[in-house]
């Protein structure tokens, strides 16, 4: 367990439950009181949660990824690569699959959960290729009449000399263009981090959803506060000034929705985030079916409402 610098005392504790755990001394009462004293701490620590900290929550390494969601709640995924264009970009990964036996394409950014495949996912930066790639799995999502569900989890689009040269800004346009496009009902989930352009290109969608303790924002703290202050000493007052947390961007109407974590962080319970995800996509889904035919005037509706208030 990678612990946060706020959770020094959960780090202690959980130290001495794995020492009463270890040893063959029957100590059930004890080990029940620590773990009760566990969670209490840990209810305390989240409900009191500043703006950074929920960016720290929202970049723990543990937090599952989009293909944790794929491999838990899509049957039958097949997987689809390459933008027919240049190559195919594991920063987004996508294809098509049953979601409780309905068919859906499923798109998301993948940042890797080790070393290896970190490398692999280009730590969820995708390049124009990735875009590309996202493009046209909408446009088979459209001609097939799939709805189709995102998940966010980037830094940023990827900043490289040979992202630009083959067309970042470009590809990022075209992909938030076609995310109104498209004629079926779209659902979004920011499931850690939504980074800048490289996020909303795949996130315009009928609905927006954020993980409680997901960051959602034009640029990451540190680059705002780089530019504002000159310094990334700077970054916490930056998170607070951006308004990049799940409750700022709900009271603002930039998403529609919450979908709550257990206590702690989605990292310390996978199975019940993805639950949690899953009966939220499941609800907006069944909300969206019944309006199939307006998904694309409802989503430019929706859109253009936020550029008015």
């Amino acid at each position: 367990m990678i612990y946060l610098d706020f959770e020094k005392d959960i780090k202690v504790l959980d130290a001495k439950i794995k020492e009463l755990e270890d040893t063959k001394k029957p100590t059930s009462k004890r080990l029940e009181k620590l773990k009760e004293k566990k969670q209490e701490e840990l209810k305390k620590i989240y409900s009191n949660l500043t703006p950074w900290n929920r960016v720290q929550v929202a970049r723990h390494p543990a937090r599952p990824h989009t293909i944790d969601y794929i491999n838990s709640m899509i049957d039958g995924f097949i997987e689809l690569s390459g933008d027919r264009m240049f190559a195919d970009d594991n920063a987004i990964v996508g294809g098509i699959g049953y979601l409780d036996n309905m068919p859906v394409m499923v798109i998301g950014q993948e940042k890797g959960s080790d070393t290896e495949t970190r490398l692999k996912h280009n730590f969820g930066m995708s390049k124009p290729e990735g875009y590309r790639k996202a493009i046209r799995l909408m446009e088979l999502a459209n001609k097939f009449k799939l709805p189709v569900i995102t998940f966010v989890d980037t830094a940023g689009a990827f900043p490289g000399a040979d992202a630009e040269a083959r067309g970042q800004s470009q590809a990022i346009a075209t992909s938030i263009q076609k995310c109104f496009d498209i004629n079926v009902p779209s659902i979004c989930v920011v499931i850690g981090e939504g980074g800048s352009g490289g996020a909303i290109a795949i996130a315009v969608a009928n609905s927006v959803m954020m993980l409680e303790n997901s960051v959602y924002s034009v640029i990451s703290p540190e680059g705002c506060a780089s530019i504002l202050w000159r310094s990334q000493d700077h970054k916490e007052d930056a998170t607070k000034a951006l308004k990049m947390t799940s409750h700022d961007l709900l009271e603002l109407g930039i998403i529609d929705k919450i979908i709550e974590e257990p206590v702690g962080g989605a990292h310390r319970n996978k199975e019940e985030t993805i639950a949690n995800v899953k009966e939220a996509i499941l609800t907006e889904l069944k909300k969206l079916s019944k309006n199939f035919k307006q998904s694309k005037e409802k989503r430019i509706e929706k859109f253009t409402k936020m550029t008015r208030s």
